[in-house]
């Protein structure tokens, strides 16, 4: 006769449908990158293709321009347009559950405490380990990470093919961000001179990242008057600083030199449809005594003008 709750897969399906609405929202409330892109409407649902597609456009319509009478108008055939591929990555959390842990827990108010219990630990690990990766450069796990800031924004932006569009061709240099790697002192001209390349008109910086070392330090060069903060953000219980319009969050994975400036209208997960933190069934794999259940996701971090973005990078506090 089996131990424990007779009734114990039917009460963990049902708990776990009940819980995996709020699973995503869980995961992107509680560090500021994940915050900012989950705030925005910066995850992006597809329903497939063979790979990530984000259309681009680098050059401007040369045929635009004043005409009068019956003049000729410009027919010239325009390029100026092409695409970033990216490939689909995945990721995954496990929950699992021995079998002497469904003995001991075989109430019906002791299921549901522990599966809470499991899928908050769950959640944690999702939040640090995707977070993890959006800074890093997607080579980890023998290239199975999700791309990160590191690819997109490297030291050196003539490197890299990103999106399958080589950097170092000279012809590719739009596709390059703005960074500058120089090793010196935090300065408030340094990020209004970086923010002010990458501007252009009104289309401007709205999220810096950067280390907590180096947050402290343009804390302390702010005048009091001046420690303007995102009150959005902050009523979500992030620590935040403003820089002009843009918000300035610190965040534990960003490199400690690094003071990232992000136009984040170009940045945004690209995700399944059917496959973005959704639940599996319970299986009990032969030979063990336990149960397991996944949260899966399909997608990527994708990118679709990096002119827009800039990096100082070497600096210290």
């Amino acid at each position: 006769m089996a131990a424990g709750n007779p009734d114990f897969d039917a009460l963990v399906s049902s708990t776990m449908l009940k819980y995996a609405p709020t699973f995503t929202d869980n995961v992107f409330n509680h560090l500021p990158f994940l915050y900012w892109l989950k705030s925005g409407d910066r995850i992006e649902k597809v329903d497939g293709g063979e790979q990530l597609v984000e259309p681009l456009m680098y050059g401007q319509n040369t045929t635009a321009g004043s005409y009068a009478g019956y003049d000729d108008l410009d027919l010239t055939p325009q390029e100026g347009i092409t695409s970033a591929v990216y490939p689909w990555r995945q990721f995954a959390v496990t929950v699992a559950i021995s079998g002497i842990e469904e003995a001991k827990n075989s109430g019906t108010s002791q299921v549901f405490s522990l599966l809470k219990a499991k899928i908050k630990q769950a959640e944690l690990s999702a939040e640090e380990s995707l977070d993890e990766m959006f800074f890093a450069d997607g080579t980890g796990n023998s290239s199975k990470d999700w791309l990160g800031l590191a690819h997109f924004i490297p030291d050196d932006p003539a490197t890299l093919t990103v999106g399958g569009i080589d950097r170092s061709d000279s012809a590719n240099s739009w596709w390059r961000p703005q960074v500058d790697n120089t090793a010196e002192p935090i300065t408030i001209a340094d990020i209004s001179h970086q923010a002010n390349l990458v501007t252009k008109g009104s289309d401007k910086t709205d999220l810096h990242l950067t280390s907590q070392e180096l947050y402290e330090a343009y804390e302390s060069l702010l005048q009091p008057h001046l420690r303007l903060t995102n009150t959005k953000a902050a009523d979500a219980g992030f620590e935040n600083l403003a820089f002009k319009s843009a918000t300035v969050f610190y965040d534990d994975y960003c490199p400690a030199d690094n003071w990232y400036l992000l136009n984040s209208k170009y940045l945004k997960l690209k995700v399944h449809t059917k496959v973005w933190m959704s639940p599996s069934p319970f299986v009990k794999p032969p030979g063990q005594d336990a149960k397991y259940m996944q949260y899966l996701s399909y997608g990527n971090f994708v990118a679709s003008n990096l002119a827009r973005q800039g990096l100082l990078a070497g600096r210290t506090a």
